[in-house]
């Protein structure tokens, strides 16, 4: 049974999906040294022509990107820093995402966004380490953040045979995981997964914070039953799935490292609360409001969600009701 990495996942995907369909084609900057370590050995087996360094423009060779897909390509674009994603927000939202909804499916845009190391990297300080895919969601581009190796190898093949954008985000906390896959296999879309059966509290977690949920509910087994939803994809969001284990557990705390005001953990909490009944006032555990993460590393881990606050957050929750 091989043993794979979370970064070893990613580039079998894109090997995998480049041999599959000719039309798939990998930029990015410095991609063919693989400076990121995903895109290692691409440029060796695929050649230059479909595994393209760009100049350091984002917002160019993210309107190239849009151009190549509308002309029959597959692009996968890599961004070195998730905070890049700003830059191009323009070009993904206004126009890959917006052109086949207002041509009435007239058109297609097949891009993948890969961004291998989004978050924290412990001590890449405030510009190079935010989780930005709660704005994805919002304006409703596909957003998948995979917390397992065997995830981000199916949820990149999805996303690079899709006919709409994809973001895929790459937890940074999550690359250098490893598990045992027999063999790599298709994720859909817009389908969680239940990774712990419990029947006293629902905790959802997103990306590489799977692993620390994981954890907190082995730790709290001899007290408390935890279930631990993995949405994976978090637009469209497996709201069946997630609202079947709340309906049973009648608990919900939701631990996400992104920021706390207009995130993620506040819009399932919402969503969650308009269709269920709970047995006891729900809770998150986030990033503070707006933060902006310290260079130093010990400040750097205060303003993360960690496995003490969301103990914390489970314990009060099981208390109240």
């Amino acid at each position: 049974m091989p043993r794979l990495s979370y970064r070893r996942a990613l580039t079998r995907a894109l090997a995998d999906e480049m041999t599959r369909d000719e039309s798939v084609v990998v930029l990015g900057e410095d991609i063919r040294v693989a400076a990121a370590n995903v895109t290692t050995g691409l440029l060796k087996k695929f050649g230059p022509e479909r595994v393209r360094d760009t100049p350091l423009s984002e917002q160019a060779f993210t309107s190239f990107a849009t151009g190549a897909a509308l002309a029959g390509a597959r692009p996968v674009v890599e961004f070195q820093i998730p905070s890049l994603l700003f830059l191009v927000f323009e070009q993904i939202v206004n126009h890959a995402h917006k052109f086949p909804l207002m041509t009435g499916g007239q058109c297609a845009v097949p891009v993948t966004y890969l961004v291998p190391g989004s978050g924290s990297r412990t001590g890449w300080a405030g510009q190079h380490s935010d989780h930005p895919y709660a704005l994805f969601a919002h304006v409703g581009v596909t957003t998948v953040v995979p917390a397992t190796p065997a995830d981000a190898y199916g949820l990149l093949v999805s996303a690079i045979r899709c006919d709409d954008p994809v973001v895929v985000f790459a937890p940074a906390g999550a690359l250098d995981l490893r598990e045992d896959v027999p063999e790599p296999a298709l994720v859909p879309l817009g389908r969680g997964v239940v990774r712990r059966a419990g029947d006293d509290v629902t905790v959802v977690a997103v990306g590489h914070l799977v692993h620390d949920a994981l954890a907190v509910a082995e730790e709290l087994s001899g007290q408390a039953s935890v279930e631990v939803f993995d949405p994976r994809t978090l637009y469209p969001f497996d709201w069946d799935g997630l609202l079947g284990s709340v309906a049973r557990t009648g608990r919900l705390v939701v631990v996400d490292d992104g920021n706390r005001s207009c995130g993620i953990a506040g819009e399932i909490i919402a969503t969650v609360l308009e269709r269920v009944r709970l047995a006891a006032p729900p809770r998150r555990v986030t990033r503070p409001d707006g933060a902006v993460l310290p260079f130093a590393p010990a400040l750097d881990r205060a303003v993360q969600p960690g496995r003490e606050q969301l103990t914390a957050a489970i314990q009060l929750t099981l208390k109240d009701g």
